[in-house]
């Protein structure tokens, strides 16, 4: 079994961000002012960790699917040597940085793989986000005359284990509201153009998982806000996090629980957009803002994970003999 985990990628030195930067920007360099701007977000949250939560993810992923899987489906025919490998092999490719998707593809080929599933770190499909990871492996499949198959999981924004998973963090926060049936809870995801939004598909599997979690705990007050939305002229999905937090303390809420659902992991943008920005907009407003922990690479999360890599392999045609 090969998977290919995929995530958005982070630049690890500041010399990097610029090249990082470009590279979202479709190989535009970003203005001075951008670039700036940019920089004095990393300065702010010191670094993103998600580099090396997504490689966790890979190492705990691969662990956890060897566990589920016969070591040895048939019989040896000699020492396996010191190491024993399973038949599970996790590799990563990110989508704007090294290690790239294609060069995880390339590396996929140049080791045998015959078939593979493909997996995002992020719940919900969008054509800015799943679609582009989608495009960005055929494309480096095509150029190396496809070596092999391959399928992807798209998306998982009702999956019972990721909702108990945020329910379960939700209720950590939950504790520790002075009056949690007045409270307002905000599940956020990360912003899109409005045109690349129009089918409402995005918005709807969203909306699929602030639901399924305010079902579980009975949650009186909630609602779906964006964030991160992108410095461009075209207008972006809304509301953002912080007009929302302006709204709700004008409709007379104190305490306001924000849980990033559209990010699996910590990032520039759970750290600034939430625990800076959103705070300090949450301070200037008086009111009291708990965000929930992020799923990273916890036990849980990774159950998820093998638990949806292990349906799509399923779905490949039975071979005689399959890596």
């Amino acid at each position: 079994m090969n998977v290919l985990l995929m995530a958005y990628g982070t630049p690890y030195r500041r010399e990097e961000i610029e090249p990082y930067y470009t590279d979202i920007r479709r190989g535009r360099p970003p203005s001075p002012e951008l670039l700036a701007e940019l920089e004095e977000r990393y300065h702010q949250i010191g670094r993103s960790p998600l580099s090396e939560i997504t490689f966790a993810q890979a190492i705990r992923l691969e662990a956890a699917l060897n566990a589920a899987l016969p070591l040895f489906p048939e019989p040896l025919r000699a020492s396996p040597g010191p190491r024993v490998r399973g038949p599970a092999r996790v590799y990563v490719g990110t989508k704007h940085w090294h290690p790239f998707i294609a060069e995880a593809v390339q590396a996929m080929a140049e080791d045998g793989v015959e078939r593979a599933v493909g997996i995002v770190a992020a719940p919900h499909f969008s054509n800015r986000s799943i679609a582009e990871y989608r495009q960005k492996v055929e494309e480096a499949l095509a150029k190396l005359g496809r070596p092999f198959e391959f399928r992807l999981v798209e998306a998982y924004p009702d999956h019972p284990g990721y909702i108990e998973a945020l329910t379960n963090r939700v209720l950590e926060q939950l504790w520790r509201l002075r009056e949690p049936r007045a409270a307002l809870f905000l599940f956020t995801a990360h912003s899109i153009p409005e045109k690349s939004a129009g089918d409402g598909v995005y918005q709807a599997q969203v909306r699929a998982t602030a639901e399924g979690v305010a079902r579980r705990l009975g949650l009186l007050h909630w609602d779906v806000a964006w964030q991160s939305a992108g410095r461009t002229p075209e207008p972006w999905i809304g509301p953002d996090v912080n007009e929302r937090l302006e709204r709700a303390a004008a409709q007379g809420f104190s305490e306001v629980v924000v849980t990033a659902v559209g990010f699996p992991s910590d990032h520039l943008e759970v750290f600034y957009d939430l625990d800076y920005e959103a705070q300090n907009t949450a301070a200037r407003l008086g009111l009291r803002l708990l965000r929930t922990r992020s799923l990273n690479a916890d036990p849980d999360y990774i159950g998820v994970l093998r638990d949806l890599v292990l349906r799509e392999w399923a779905s490949f045609p039975v071979l005689e003999r399959s890596r």
